[in-house]
């Protein structure tokens, strides 16, 4: 067995115009004051890096490197959530999603998705250039506006889309192995892959690419109610990336799943700090533990109610506490009995 790594925080939810949120090295010596051991950067915050020089000079990934452990930090990530999400958007959210672009492709689908996919490939090269294994990253979206099943869909247009959203992803994925990386992809609403399942007819569609992977974030599974601890028994061999992050869901006569259009702070199901909610972290760690999860912890914070900063210092104890320390022998090594291969014929009456 491996010992996951960590406690790491994942800055794109603490990232500002202010100091110290405002520059890597700022929040490199913020995030080492707190206890954290690495970091997870947002590809698309150019406060934090820039991707495109990133992605040409070894020398200047080399340089933030170093930023980050002068802090006695390392760069667990890039993660390219914003990018991917751009790689398949259906046309009712284009204007919402223009957002995620550069504003030189705003109002051009196609050249905001062409510009998502250079990124991604750019997010590649910088991550060979760091030593990194794994890029964080949503899959994009045509399907999912006919989530529920009314009124009835016409047959094949699920089927369709997912073979959309594969051809589109192959050659990224492709990319990526070109350059020795998963894509790390975390199962998300708003994403064609939301759950096991669609995950799975994903995976069909680009034959089992090796390096179709997964992120791990159990607080989106509370949200929907599906098993994210036998998801880890499921699919465990395709994890490579584990966003740390609490959920709780309390349905009432009034709301349930679908939120009834409330505000986080209103919603049956809402994200909480580590240790408020409801997801039982002991097992989710254990069961990574034993099945040799070697990558980093990292904290992803989202709360309705508590303060950032508050939720980030928690965070890190919160994770340090739960991570495992792997034994290199067995509890009972004490009472063995040193037998051998004849030793153990005899004790079975074998001759």
């Amino acid at each position: 067995m491996k010992t996951i790594k960590g406690p790491a925080i994942f800055l794109a939810q603490f990232a500002g115009d202010a100091a110290p949120f405002n520059s890597l090295d700022a929040m490199c010596g913020w995030a080492a004051g707190m206890g954290y051991k690495g970091i997870q950067i947002p590809a698309w915050d150019g406060r934090l890096i820039d991707l495109k020089k990133a992605s040409d000079s070894k020398d200047y990934c080399d340089e933030i490197a170093g930023v980050a452990a002068s802090h006695g930090l390392t760069i667990t990530e890039l993660a390219t959530h914003l990018q991917g999400q751009l790689v398949a958007v259906h046309p009712v959210y284009d204007e919402l999603m223009d957002g995620f672009a550069a504003p030189e492709v705003h109002g051009n689908p196609k050249a905001r998705q062409e510009w998502a996919v250079d990124q991604l490939k750019r997010a590649a090269r910088a991550s060979k250039h760091l030593g990194l294994k794994a890029i964080p990253t949503f899959s994009g979206a045509l399907a999912w506006p006919f989530l529920y099943p009314f009124p009835q869909r016409p047959a094949g247009l699920v089927e369709a889309a997912f073979d959309e959203l594969a051809k589109r992803w192959i050659p990224i994925l492709n990319y990526f192995d070109e350059h020795g990386v998963d894509a790390a992809y975390e199962i998300h609403p708003g994403e064609d892959l939301h759950d096991g399942i669609t995950y799975e007819m994903f995976l069909e569609r680009v034959k089992n690419h090796s390096r179709a992977n997964l992120l791990y974030d159990p607080s989106h599974f509370v949200l929907q109610q599906l098993d994210y601890l036998d998801y880890i028994d499921i699919y465990h061999e395709r994890i490579k990336a584990f966003h740390v992050k609490d959920a709780e869901f309390n349905p009432t006569g009034r709301q349930g799943v679908y939120g009834g259009y409330q505000s986080w702070v209103d919603r049956a199901g809402r994200f909480r700090s580590l240790g408020d909610g409801q997801v039982d972290f002991g097992a989710v760690f254990s069961k990574l533990t034993a099945y040799d999860f070697d990558g980093w912890a990292v904290l992803e914070w989202e709360c309705a109610l508590k303060h950032p900063e508050d939720g980030a210092r928690e965070g890190a104890q919160f994770i340090d506490a739960h991570l495992i320390r792997v034994t290199e022998r067995a509890f009972d090594d004490f009472a063995g009995s040193g037998t051998d291969d004849a030793a153990n014929r005899r004790i079975l009456g074998l001759k």
